[in-house]
């Protein structure tokens, strides 16, 4: 129970720090290692449990609860920048290629008439 004390502490610390463009990958990697260790011991912990194990259940819940809003806010930042960068891609397709989705037909009279 200690160490996943210290891990969600530490998942904490990370979250609550400013994430900028040039550290989010290595932010994101830690916090994904940090989420990973913390599954694979909120695993080990099984029913029924002791008093100290429900004593740190308890001090950990306000802590879980900000972890959670933090990594949504992360994930909706990370969702807007790609939006955003695939808004950027498609705006300088267009203006390299302006033609590139007009019809074959556009301006052009034919007659199917023999």
């Amino acid at each position: 129970m200690d160490r996943l004390s210290e891990i969600t502490n530490e998942l904490h610390q990370v979250v609550t720090h400013s994430i900028t463009s040039e550290n989010r990958q290595e932010t994101i990697d830690e916090i994904s290692d940090l989420l990973e260790k913390r599954q694979q011991l909120l695993e080990e912990i099984k029913p029924p449990y002791t008093e100290k194990e429900k004593e740190v259940g308890q001090s950990l819940l306000p802590k879980n609860q900000e972890i959670q809003v933090r990594l949504e806010s992360i994930f909706t930042q990370v969702k807007n920048d790609m939006g955003a960068l695939k808004k950027k891609k498609s705006s300088n397709t267009k203006y390299t290629n302006p033609y590139q989705n007009l019809s074959n037909f556009d301006g052009m009279f034919l007659d199917h008439k023999k």
